[in-house]
């Protein structure tokens, strides 16, 4: 095997705040119905763009197709992000059965020696137009990346097919239709499936997982599966996404109720990346004092309560990543239908955090999904967070973390 650590040690603290409650934000209109069908389109886009812009020598292993080999020592999100803060970190490959070569870096804290943990694994799983860097964007003690690992963790990042710490497939291009050909189903069939196999063949032990947004209903439809879900110990879901029914963020509606995913495939686009440079131009003007990225994010995920403004330029950094026009229509297709489907075993552990503002996981669609569930999840509802709050909160070390981590310890993991 061969891979890349990056050490170094710091002094560990963790701040403390209070909990506020948050205002809901009126978010802008979109489109005028004069306005013609192209014109319309390209208004679209560019408000994709804004949204997701301001949240925004290899080696085979037995198995399912699982393999891993180093990448560039200057090209990865441990030597970008993860290592120059202090930790210990190794960038990983896995092969699904559909062959596409996932990233997986493996992370420990920079005073602890990158094996010795002494908690079990966790598997970390972003949101829609995020990759891994998104568990690590803010200071070490308000990420819950550099938190888990502070405390002990065996820290598996994973980056879905698509985006950027992901090395693509082992026979097509980015530029081939079928290279997009997926939505979220296949990232919770395959992607996590293969991410799950990987850690349990590393460390030969059950894997909590973590899970935002996209992340959460990626969980939730591999858990159905007897074979997923016999190799996670428990989950933990932030900003959970299942029902869709009432979604409250109007800017989304609207997209939605335009069918931009549809004229999407009509004008042949079956990428959707948003840092390709036919959007560059796009991008700069939507942000460069035209919108307040501030409030547009509001307009989207609901009024976030403790996002730190200040940070937005590391934010657009890393985000947002590609996805596919396919994954997009299938989850505009959830809000228009309302439905899905969840058949989790009783015997899973879950926890969930939920917030009041939070304009895409809508408090009554969060309940509707509590009530399907078999198993009575331990349950943190903060009412004044907004979507991305779970993420990238100052406070979240205070609001969120210690809470996950006892119902981790709870489950039976060592302290």
């Amino acid at each position: 095997m061969f891979g890349y650590v990056y050490a170094r040690g710091r002094p560990l603290s963790h701040g403390h705040r209070k909990i506020i409650t948050g205002i809901p934000a009126c978010p802008p209109p979109l489109i005028h119905s004069s306005i013609d069908m192209a014109s319309s389109i390209l208004q679209a886009l560019m408000w994709v763009v804004a949204l997701s812009l301001c949240i925004s020598s290899s080696e085979c292993l037995t198995g399912d197709s699982i393999i891993e080999h180093s990448q560039s020592v200057d090209g990865g999100l441990c030597f970008n992000l993860i290592g120059p803060s202090g930790y210990n970190c190794l960038e990983h490959t896995a092969q699904t059965k559909d062959g596409f070569l996932l990233g997986l870096q493996r992370v420990s804290s920079g005073i602890l020696n990158l094996g010795a943990q002494t908690a079990p694994p966790v598997l970390l799983l972003h949101g829609l137009f995020m990759g891994g860097d998104a568990w690590f964007m803010d200071s070490p003690n308000e990420s819950l990346g550099f938190v888990l690992a502070d405390r002990g963790f065996d820290v598996w990042v994973g980056n879905v097919r698509g985006t950027k710490w992901s090395h693509g497939h082992e026979s097509l291009s980015d530029g081939d239709k079928e290279f997009w050909d997926w939505s979220w189903e296949e990232m919770a069939l395959y992607d996590l499936e293969t991410m799950l196999s990987y850690i349990n063949s590393k460390t030969s032990s059950k894997v909590f997982v973590v899970g935002h947004s996209q992340g959460t209903i990626m969980s939730l439809a591999a858990f159905t599966q007897p074979d997923i879900v016999s190799m996670v110990e428990a989950a933990a879901l932030l900003s959970p996404i299942s029902y869709l029914d009432h979604i409250t963020s109007k800017l989304v509606l609207n997209l939605v109720h335009m069918y931009l995913d549809e004229a999407l495939g009509l004008l042949g686009m079956h990428q959707l990346n948003l840092k390709s440079d036919i959007l560059t131009n796009m991008i700069e003007s939507a942000c460069d004092g035209h919108l307040d990225c501030s409030d547009m994010l509001a307009s989207i995920t609901g009024e976030n309560c403790c996002f730190n403004s200040s940070r937005v330029d590391v934010y657009l950094e890393y985000e947002p990543h590609p996805s596919s026009v396919k994954n997009l229509k299938h989850l505009f297709q959830m809000i228009r239908k309302g439905t899905f489907a969840s058949k989790i075993p009783e015997s899973l552990p879950i926890w969930m955090a939920y917030g009041g503002n939070d304009a895409l996981g809508d408090v009554i669609d969060v309940e509707h999904t509590l009530k399907e569930l078999k198993s009575k999840p331990n349950v943190l509802f903060l009412e004044d967070y907004g979507h991305i709050d779970f993420l990238l909160s100052t406070r979240a070390y205070e609001d969120l973390y210690d809470n996950m981590i006892n119902f981790f310890k709870s489950c039976g993991m060592s302290s």
